[in-house]
């Protein structure tokens, strides 16, 4: 049985009393939720997270981190480091992007060393297949898909990306937009690029039930991907990106019914005032499915800093209800992300997760603050370090700039809270 199976007959897996225990809800109120596909918890057995993660209603906002080679820099030992970083840091699930070097070999170390969910995008492998074989993309087979996607389960993958809603509809409704940045989805343009060639339908989509069969044989999670995001602020919300959610609701329903997990990926580039919209339109359209976003990015202008325009749109985002945020680095629209690159992104992605958690009132996350503002007026640096997101950059940071004082040498013996500890109050 999967997860989604055994929550609606009332079984209660390790995986889902693990999440319960981190999440502090009752085991049989999680089921329930995981039943009605609300939430999800994305567990191949062949991988058996140590960490499981619980994502959507009522949980703690999550944060993914995207690592992976390139054909430009296809070294294992850096994305490896890159792993580590991201698990001291608090992500909640990795996904391997890798599309340089030996993939399997890459997949399996990652694997090996994540005790977290793991998400892959099968069409990448298969991208790189049909080229060794067939010297092109475009000569990528049905059955390149389908075997990527089912070999990458029985590896024990958790989560896979599948661009599912890029039909030949939306790919005529993208024709007739005319778009700043047309389609910036990789695994997006992959398919669009073989279909356009083949004249055919996507197969993930013609043969959805397929991809059904295989990700319940696996319990793999479902993350039906954004292939027609939009790329800058300009294309937000027109309707290729529409077209693609509405089918995208369908499917949700398919998954369900057929017993498989399944979340639903949100738009990259969005500006502020359209962000709380399209959280709500998505939960209205998919049935409250949990909501994953990249970002959303809410301005163009910035390179070198998208974990700060990405941050923004975050916190606006999971407020408003999205449930799992893909982390956005400084390298992003750059190059590939070296190992500050993803700790600056991922402690960028965190404090939008928790700006979210308190605005969506979740029990103890404003307990946190008060905690640390609490230490703050004791002038209890321990306390702080320890209560501080990133107690690593609290200590470098403090350590660099004190002063010998007990208070911080911004202000010395100006401290308001030494002045007014002196005057008694």
């Amino acid at each position: 049985m999967t997860q989604a199976d055994k929550a609606r007959k009332g079984v209660l897996s390790g995986a889902l009393r693990k999440v319960a225990r981190a999440e502090g809800v009752a085991p049989e109120s999680l089921a329930e939720l995981v039943g009605t596909g609300l939430v999800v918890i994305p567990f191949n057995p062949r991988h058996s997270p140590a960490r499981p993660s619980g994502i959507g209603r009522g949980l703690r906002t999550k944060v993914n981190v995207n690592l992976g080679t390139s054909r430009d820099f296809p070294r294992l030992a850096d994305e490896l480091r890159k792993v580590r970083i991201s698990l001291a840091h608090g992500a909640d699930a990795l996904m391997d992007l890798s599309t340089g070097g030996d993939l399997k070999r890459i997949r399996k170390a990652i694997l090996a060393r994540t005790p977290v969910p793991l998400g892959t995008v099968p069409i990448y492998q298969a991208a790189l297949m049909a080229i060794e074989r067939r010297g092109s993309i475009v000569g990528m087979t049905e059955e390149d898909l389908f075997e990527s996607f089912a070999s990458q389960a029985r590896e024990g993958v958790d989560f896979m990306t599948v661009h599912c809603g890029l039909t030949s509809k939306a790919i005529d409704r993208l024709k007739r937009q005319g778009r700043v940045a047309d389609v910036v989805s990789r695994g997006g343009a992959f398919h669009l690029a073989w279909m356009l060639h083949s004249g055919q339908e996507n197969p993930f989509y013609a043969r959805f039930d397929r991809l059904l069969e295989i990700a319940r044989r696996y319990d793999v999670t479902l993350s039906l991907g954004d292939g027609l995001r939009p790329g800058c602020i300009h294309d937000a919300t027109d309707r290729p990106q529409i077209e693609e959610l509405l089918t995208l609701g369908e499917l949700v329903k398919r998954a369900r019914e057929a017993g498989v997990q399944v979340m639903v990926e949100g738009p990259g580039h969005l500006p502020l005032p359209q962000v709380e919209m399209n959280m709500r339109l998505q939960k209205e359209v998919c049935a409250g499915a949990p909501f994953y976003v990249l970002g959303p990015v809410v301005t163009d202008v910035a390179p070198g800093y998208d974990h700060v325009t990405a941050a923004i749109g975050s916190a606006v985002a999971g407020a408003a209800g999205a449930d799992f945020l893909c982390y956005v680095t400084p390298a992003e629209h750059l190059g590939l992300p070296d190992e500050g690159d993803v700790r600056e992104g991922i402690m960028a992605s965190r404090i939008a997760a928790h700006v979210a958690d308190i605005a969506k009132g979740l029990p103890g996350a404003l307990d946190w603050d008060r905690d640390m503002a609490l230490a703050r007026r004791r002038l209890d640096w321990a306390g702080q370090e320890k209560l501080a997101l990133d107690p690593e950059k609290f200590k470098r940071v403090r350590e660099r700039r004190s002063s010998g004082s007990d208070a911080c040498s911004m202000c010395g013996d100006f401290c308001v809270y030494k002045v007014l500890e002196d005057l008694g109050i």
